[in-house]
């Protein structure tokens, strides 16, 4: 049979389906940088409408408005004319969805009036002027130079989650107009404080480009953190300088990448926190910026009634069920480290990402198959926050290998035993055992080992964003969050926090000291933990946050680094730097694939008496002092770390050991104790088999 000749000359272009967003054409297209006008070929994956059009405005122009010709498996496409870089444009989808003419030529548009332009999921720039939000048509010309990624090892990283605009907008050394920004970021006295500090990669709080929920801007606040990503291509122009925004996308993305760039010179990782499970469009009833008015059924998550399933709290969930979902956050995160050089990524409600299309965590979802065998990502520092608001939502210890999960049994444990143990013992009732703090202390083994991980999947943390920062949490019993407009409801109740005596700040010289000596044990049972560190910004100088537990809507001094030197934050810092020089030196002297070898025989645990800790030991809460010997493959004991909750003085018998040849008694030398005798008590040196003084609620390290 012979089919009939069909015309589709005046229907069709030589447009593609891929790569989505812009890009340019395989053939016959001007230079993107033609004074005469470039075309692009322009994709979007919208398979909720019938026609989608394309409103864009180049530099000096009017706007046009022309219809994507082409469908093909849900994605609209089309080559459109005069669009160089620079160019803003948005999409709209017929306003009765009926098919129109599919060669619909291009004409002049009048944006007054006409109803907000969809945002290009795949736009790698953003305008927002009086409201109104547009993409705008990037290049890429950054010069890099010799940039390299530090790619440290995960055994020696050590992690500082901090906010871009709050950790420099109160810097005395940074000069106003770079105060809390990209540039500000990366200017010299700051990249000095990370260096001295000791850290290794910097974790920052959403970048993308973000909008305030409606809620906030009814109240006058704003999303601080960021959590409400509306563009996952694009930096957020609000952290760039003044001088930056005034000129544009493109310089707020230079900017962005001169950041990364002086960051990796000082051998810094950058990691980025990315929101992928949620958009800025919240519930159904939220603004509709991008997916809703592309494809609502496709992009989100529906029950079998047609209503958002919300498994993260902010209204809807992206729908990780379809593949164009994960092709998105796939490109995006391939985008991010090929053009900003991005080392690494910490995944916010990480669950959402991996539910099957029964709304199930699947720890061989799809998208982590996709992650692990990409050439680009897998190579990358990949961190997930295991857990997010839907049943099954709790997963710390279940992602695959090649990933990291915040554990939340490591800063409940350490919290429990220096806090909330504390407040029941000065209370006059008993805290816990030894045995929850042992088992953080040395990487969680038992939660990661189903996983096939080692200790090395467990990212430990005391303090996060979320929540309270550690000065709060020896500072205050319960949360206050009054300024944030929601009555004190919002934020986490269960701190395991103690305030030592007094609700808040206090002059009392005693109360302050305690203060001070629990905020030392809980930054160096962080250090002397195994697996991965992270310190919350500003954590290292005693950062106040006034009590509130969830300054997510606070872009005021509430939440901004106080930078302020006192007596009492020069005293934390101090501390902190110590014990970070000594989890460096401890790491140097270890072979390189310590401590994720199986066999870990090395660590021994004794009592206060120097024997080995008995069943009977570990779970009476009335043994609250263990110590904790740390070998070498050779049998070379290294060091000895002794911690003492009880709330009274123990004198503590080292563990009896031989010198080399099995005559005489090892030395120990004491390299650092959190009780306030640590300057008078240094270098101290004491026999194994004999006792040595260890403070009540104190922590004694030893080397040998």
């Amino acid at each position: 049979m012979v089919m009939p000749f069909v015309d589709t000359a005046s229907t069709v272009d030589a447009s593609r389906a891929f790569p989505l967003g812009i890009s340019v054409p395989c053939t016959g297209s001007p230079s993107m940088d033609d004074p005469r006008g470039a075309c692009a070929n322009v994709a979007v994956y919208a398979p909720g409408v019938t026609t989608l059009e394309i409103a864009y405005q180049a530099p000096g122009g009017t706007w046009q408005l022309t219809t994507l010709p082409n469908v093909t498996d849900g994605v609209h496409h089309g080559i459109v004319e005069g669009i160089p870089a620079g160019s803003r444009y948005g999409f709209r989808a017929s306003p009765d969805h009926e098919a129109l003419p599919l060669a619909m030529p291009t004409m002049d548009f009048d944006l007054d009036g006409a109803q907000p332009l969809l945002l290009d999921p795949y736009g790698r720039g953003v305008d927002e002027r009086d409201d109104f939000i547009t993409n705008v048509r990037m290049a890429s010309d950054f010069d890099w130079g010799v940039d390299h990624a530090p790619r440290v090892p995960w055994r020696n990283t050590i992690v500082y989650e901090a906010h871009v605009r709050g950790q420099t907008m109160l810097h005395p050394d940074i000069p106003e107009e770079l105060q809390g920004t990209y540039a500000g970021m990366a200017h010299p006295a700051m990249i000095e404080h990370l260096i001295a500090l000791g850290i290794t990669a910097i974790q920052l709080l959403p970048v993308h480009f973000h909008v305030d929920e409606p809620h906030l801007q009814n109240l006058g606040l704003t999303n601080y953190w960021g959590y409400n990503t509306a563009a996952f291509f694009a930096p957020h122009p609000g952290y760039a300088t003044q001088a930056a925004q005034a000129a544009g996308p493109h310089a707020v993305q230079d900017e962005f990448k001169g950041m990364v760039k002086l960051l990796h010179a000082a051998g810094l990782e950058v990691i980025l926190d990315v929101v992928y499970n949620h958009t800025a469009e919240g519930g159904q009833d939220g603004p509709t910026l991008s997916f809703r008015g592309l494809g609502e059924m496709q992009y989100y998550r529906h029950d079998g009634h047609g209503r958002y399933v919300d498994t993260t709290g902010c209204g809807n969930s992206l729908n990780f069920a379809e593949p164009r979902v994960v092709q998105l956050v796939l490109d995006s995160l391939r985008y991010w480290v090929s053009e900003f050089h991005i080392d690494g990524f910490r995944f916010d409600l990480a669950v959402t990402m991996c539910r099957n299309a029964a709304n199930e965590f699947d720890p061989r979802h799809p998208f982590l198959v996709a992650v692990a065998a990409d050439p680009v990502l897998s190579g990358t520092k990949l961190i997930a926050e295991p857990w997010d608001l839907g049943y099954g939502g709790w997963q710390t210890g279940r992602f695959p290998a090649g990933w990291v999960d915040w554990n939340d049994h490591f800063r409940d444990a350490i919290r429990s035993f220096w806090l909330a143990d504390r407040a029941a013992i000065d209370a006059g009732g008993h805290g816990g055992s030894v045995a929850r703090l042992a088992d953080a202390l040395s990487g969680s083994a038992r939660l990661f080992e189903p996983s096939g991980r080692s200790r090395l999947a467990s990212l430990n943390f005391i303090a996060a964003h979320d929540g309270f920062t550690l000065a709060d949490l020896v500072s205050y019993d319960r949360k206050h969050n009054e300024a944030n407009g929601e009555q004190n409801r919002d934020g986490h109740g269960d701190n395991r926090s103690y305030n030592h005596g007094f609700e808040g700040p206090t002059e009392d010289e005693e109360i302050l000291a305690r203060r001070a000596q629990t905020s030392r044990n809980l930054m160096t049972s962080l250090m002397i933990s195994l697996g991965v560190p992270m310190i919350t910004a500003g954590d290292e100088i005693g950062r106040s946050q006034q009590g509130n537990n969830n300054a997510y809507c606070q872009d005021n001094p509430i939440a901004w680094i106080d930078w302020t030197n006192t007596p009492q934050s020069h005293a934390m810092l101090r501390i902190t730097k110590r014990v970070i020089r000594l989890r460096k030196e401890f790491l140097a002297g270890q072979p390189h694939d310590y401590p994720a070898r199986e066999n870990q025989s090395y660590f021994h645990w004794f009592d206060a008496s120097g024997i080995p800790m008995s069943g009977d030991s570990w779970q009476d809460p009335r043994h609250r002092v263990v110590q904790l010997l740390l070998g070498s493959d050779d049998g070379q004991v290294v060091g000895l770390v002794v911690v003492n909750g009880a709330a009274e003085d123990v004198k503590v018998t080292l563990p009896a050991l031989s010198n080399e040849g099995g005559t005489g008694h090892r030395l120990f030398e004491l390299r650092m104790t959190t009780s306030e005798l640590n300057d008078r008590r240094q270098g101290v040196r004491v026999s194994s088999g004999e006792r040595d003084v260890v403070q009540a609620n104190t922590i004694n390290i030893y080397r040998t």
